[in-house]
């Protein structure tokens, strides 16, 4: 089997993947989680459908994979300034509720949506106002060190302090200047962000919904500081692979490191891996430039969710991806083609040596999931090769497409109604009627086929 080799962000370069744990092969892997405040659109889960087939190539290569996705439900602001207000309270308040249920209630919807997708889910699902003790600590340590200072509005990393500070985003030194005033407080450099932040009253009046005692007063944590956290409780001070959307590198994943690596005195991760951008029309998606479905809202216009799936694996991981409802067309097309190719294979119980060894140089060639689709194509086509069942069920194990499942088949009562009328027309020898019939259903889009456990309807 070839070498696992995957870009690592931080170095900008190829590197081949060597575990921390090389003996035991264990793998720790963090993934940056979802704010649960409203629906997750296909733009996040991109970044998820990547991190889980980095996962199965792992698994698939013989590790054992410790995984972790955090999911922020406190103190991500709706500014990356640290400014402005939490995400998580100014939702409870649209809708009424508190903030546990709203976090509550998206967390299901997003593991629906992993479900819907194949996703894997992690080992760990930790919240990060059920780690607030780990956060206070991984604060207190820094501020004994001397990265911290207070303001009027906070406790911040001075990113002065930092003399790597910004190595992975490769950020200009000039960026950090002195007496840029954002919000309430007075930051000492532009990039310093906030580890804790003082309640206060909320931006349209009243006290936090969710507020804890710490050393510098009432408050709740930085958006940043509950994954450093995290994900040293889980994984350790150092560990294998973070990974997550290319929108993290230039600010969260960066005061990561900062954060992280002076706490502990330690490298903070190995390999840093990003997914990139879901556009729309060149743009990335957003409101205005539109493509902000929701998995539900694609099933509603009558798309498999798989089918985006599929679509995700049509594009290398690092390149931005551009999304519409006729590229998704296109890729149910050939989803459903190749399901229905696959169909109609005989499993002969043997694999195929010289397909496995294609794909598993694809797969291990920083998960080229486009090269590794060909190789399957090729197979399904290939009229002379032997062992097609059981290669698609191994390479399955990393494509995640349920590639041998039957789809199940929602047959309207309409068309039940004409089978049934035609069942009856058999008996009684109406084969007049029973042609007449079949073509009826026929041309409703169903055909019907005669067995001797009576009649079987298809989706055409």
């Amino acid at each position: 089997m070839s070498s696992l080799k995957i870009y690592n962000t931080f170095s900008r370069k190829i590197e081949t993947f060597k575990p921390i744990h090389e003996k035991s092969k264990e793998v720790g892997v963090y993934s940056c989680g979802p704010t649960v405040y409203w629906y997750q659109h296909i733009g996040n889960l991109r970044t998820y459908i990547f991190s889980d087939v980095l996962k199965r190539v792992l698994i698939y290569d013989g590790y054992k994979v410790k995984h972790v996705i955090n999911v922020t439900d406190v103190g991500h602001l709706t500014s990356d300034a640290d400014e402005g207000e939490d995400k998580m309270e100014r939702a409870a308040k649209k809708e009424g509720k508190t903030a546990g249920e709203i976090a509550d209630f998206y967390l299901r919807v997003f593991k629906e949506d992993f479900e819907k997708l194949n996703i894997l889910n992690p080992n760990f699902w930790p919240k990060a106002s059920e780690h607030i003790k780990e956060q206070i600590e991984v604060i207190k340590v820094l501020e004994k060190k001397g990265f911290t200072y207070k303001t009027n509005d906070g406790i911040y990393f001075d990113t002065s302090k930092d003399k790597k500070y910004g190595k992975l985003a490769k950020l200009n030194k000039e960026l950090i200047i002195a007496g840029k005033r954002v919000g309430v407080g007075e930051k000492k450099n532009k990039t310093d962000f906030a580890l804790w932040k003082f309640s206060g009253d909320t931006e349209n009046g009243g006290k936090r919904l969710q507020e804890w005692d710490s050393p510098w007063g009432v408050g709740f944590p930085g958006w940043h500081v509950e994954c450093s956290a995290m994900s040293i409780k889980y994984l350790g001070d150092n560990f294998d692979i973070h990974t997550g959307g290319i929108d993290h590198v230039q600010i969260h994943h960066t005061n990561e490191i900062a954060q992280s690596e002076n706490s502990t005195g330690k490298k903070f991760v190995n390999y840093w891996m990003h997914a990139g951008w879901l556009l729309s029309e060149g743009k990335k998606i957003s409101k205005s430039s539109g493509g902000l479905f929701t998995v539900s809202q694609l099933e509603e216009k009558g798309y498999n969710p798989l089918a985006f799936r599929y679509l995700c694996l049509t594009t290398h991981y690092k390149k931005p991806l551009d999304f519409s409802l006729k590229n998704l067309d296109s890729s149910q097309t050939a989803y459903k083609r190749l399901k229905n190719i696959i169909s109609e294979l005989k499993d002969d119980r043997v694999e195929n040596k010289t397909y496995l060894k294609d794909f598993e140089k694809a797969i291990n060639d920083d998960l080229n999931m486009p090269e590794a689709l060909q190789v399957l194509w090729k197979l399904v086509r290939d009229e002379k090769v032997k062992g097609k069942v059981k290669t698609i069920k191994k390479m399955d194990e990393v494509f995640g497409l349920k590639l041998l499942e039957k789809d199940g088949v929602k047959i309207p009562s309409e068309i039940k109604k004409l089978v049934d009328e035609r069942e009856k027309s058999r008996k009684e020898k109406n084969w007049k009627l029973s042609d007449e019939l079949r073509d009826k259903i026929k041309k409703l889009g169903f055909s019907v086929d005669d067995t001797d456990k009576g009649s079987v309807v298809k989706k055409l």
